[in-house]
């Protein structure tokens, strides 16, 4: 609404309405209602603005509605809106849908480099409260003291866990965490007149968003070498970066590496990048085996993002919301994002000043919850479970990757490469084998493809572990089965994977014991988890998209288009 020079009038009187409205620019107003605004919010409303209305005086708005965008044809035609029309039974329906799914209330899911660890009760139970859930992003500071407060701690703790002087609550995730600490890079060189300074060195074994957050910022990546031991070679590294002399913006390197150690040569690549006036930007995705033991912002980083939705307990929520944060040096503070709403020299990078501001409390309450003892010792337990896994595994798998003491970080890679050629066995194989154990695979095909990277956490229990290993161990036996000709690959349990309660029911046609298929060492006897459908060709399914909804002009899918272990719903 355009009010001229009555913007701070109105604005003010508002509030003593107990309104808040959006300030645009120096002369509108932005007013926003929807279907729960009631007659009085109305009222208070106009007499905001000066004005003396009544609400027969106005017709229904949807009178109004353009015809060519009303819609004509009928909506919630699926079954599945009409399938339960009961609380009971939706309730039930719900039930059977969680009843399908692996998740971490089941079992542990190691998937390396996600850190899925307990995400506890006592931490989400701020979310629901309205002091946060109710709160809008714009509010006036000075009517959310406490809100602010508690982001204004958060903020001053991560800066003292990771050794950073400020601290940006903006990015909703890791990936636009990057995008950000990369722009504020890019702002600091800009400020000091160094405009051509676009080179990003990234390791070979980066994570994939590291290039792709460089490349949306406008700079050009180069790639740098890996040793055999999964280490950067510091000899190309050093090559690069007297390459890009004066071109030279940033390296982006992961601490620790993707692959799984504590690279010794980290100082020294930080060295070499500020040496050719570079930054550094470390990837703070493996901070769970940093808190407490070290700091980004000490080892040599300038910038960081963290996953809170990781090492600081936020859970995994299906695709959102995230939270990316960075942390940065004193030099980089000023050029961290910005927003309209809260000042700043540079723009921001989402729509909110603190983000996902709404989770927020999560991760604070887990650090008043763990303090700094706890902290520190929630690192080391998640080393200590990692090297456990490694060293029970080590027998029966090549663990890849080791630092120069023998030992791993907090997540480890098993190589099964080898028995693609001894057994016909893939890593696809292990992992669909794994669900009848009743576990989710680990991160299969990363950061090397055919190997499994498995991340327990600090969360696990010995005894999880130890099922988790045997698991392992028993599928092992299963490939030596096939590897001396005990078993046919093709008859193998590892092939015919996972396993239904309709194939325990069912006629069997296995060479193999239902016991032996249904029940492996891994499995629990009581509340076994039963996968919903058998194996399920991955690559075929994601590049062959088939909706089982009904199509629009009610005609039947084609069956023929899928093959039959792909076809599942």
């Amino acid at each position: 609404v355009e009010v001229g020079g009555r913007q701070a009038a109105i604005l003010e009187s508002g509030r003593r309405e107990r309104i808040n409205f959006r300030r645009v620019g120096e002369t509108r107003i932005g007013v926003s209602i929807d279907e729960t605004v009631r007659p009085e919010v109305l009222k208070a409303v106009w007499r905001a603005f000066g004005l003396d209305h009544h609400l027969d005086e106005f017709e229904p708005g949807y009178a109004r509605f353009p015809e060519e965008c009303r819609r004509t044809s009928a909506y919630l035609t699926h079954p599945v809106f009409h399938m339960n029309r009961a609380e009971t039974e939706l309730m039930r329906y719900m039930r059977r849908l969680a009843d399908r799914d692996l998740a971490l209330d089941r079992a542990m899911i190691p998937l390396g480099s996600c850190t899925m660890k307990l995400n506890a009760a006592a931490e989400l139970m701020p979310v629901s409260w309205a002091g946060f859930a109710d709160i809008h992003p714009f509010v006036p500071a000075d009517q959310v003291k406490g809100y602010v407060g508690m982001i204004e701690d958060l903020c001053a703790r991560l800066c003292r866990i990771t050794g950073y002087d400020a601290m940006s609550m903006q990015p909703n995730s890791g990936a636009q965490g990057e995008y950000a600490g990369l722009l504020t890079i890019l702002a600091y060189h800009r400020s000091r007149g160094d405009e051509q300074r676009k080179t990003c060195l990234i390791p070979g074994s980066a994570h994939g968003t590291n290039p792709a957050s460089a490349q949306m910022c406008g700079m050009d990546v180069v790639v740098v070498k890996s040793l055999e031991d999964g280490n950067i070679d510091l000899a190309d590294f050093h090559a690069q970066a007297e390459l890009a002399g004066d071109r030279l913006a940033a390296c982006m390197i992961t601490y620790p590496s993707t692959h799984g150690v504590f690279e010794e040569s980290v100082r020294e690549v930080c060295q070499i990048t500020h040496d050719h006036g570079g930054q550094v930007y470390m990837d703070g995705a493996n901070l769970n085996a940093m808190v407490g033991l070290a700091k980004p912002g000490e080892i040599g980083g300038d910038v960081s993002h963290l996953n809170l939705h990781k090492t600081f307990c936020i859970p995994h929520g299906g695709g959102g919301p995230g939270m990316g944060p960075i942390g940065v040096r004193a030099h980089l503070a000023e050029f961290l994002p910005g927003h309209p709403h809260a000042g700043g020299i540079t723009g921001p990078v989402s729509g909110a000043p603190c983000g996902s501001a709404g989770i927020l409390a999560i991760s604070y309450a887990y650090l008043l919850m763990m303090g700094d003892e706890g902290l520190t010792q929630a690192t080391r337990v998640a080393i200590l479970n990692a090297n456990y896994v490694a060293k029970r595994l080590e027998g029966a798998f090549n663990v890849l990757y080791r630092g120069s003491k023998g030992r791993v970080a907090h997540e480890c890679i098993l190589d099964t490469r080898p028995f693609a050629d001894s057994a016909e066995v893939t890593v696809d194989d292990i992992a669909k084998r794994l669900i009848d154990n009743g576990f989710h695979a680990p991160t299969m095909s990363w950061p090397v493809a055919g190997t499994l990277m498995v991340e327990p956490t600090e969360s696990e229990t010995k005894a999880e572990l130890d099922r988790f290993c045997d698991a392992m161990l028993e599928i092992r036996e299963e490939i030596r089965d096939i590897e001396e000709g005990r078993v046919e690959a093709a008859s193998s349990p590892l092939k015919r994977a996972p396993h239904t309660v309709e194939d325990l029911v069912g006629e069997w046609d296995r060479p193999y014991s239902r016991e032996t298929g249904c029940y492996p060492v891994g499995a629990f006897r009581v509340d076994k988890y039963w996968p919903p459908v058998n194996r399920v060709d991955n690559v075929w399914g994601d590049r062959h998209l088939v909706s089982v909804r009904p199509l629009p002009d009610n005609r039947e899918a084609d069956p023929e288009r899928a093959p039959e272990t792909s076809r599942a719903s």
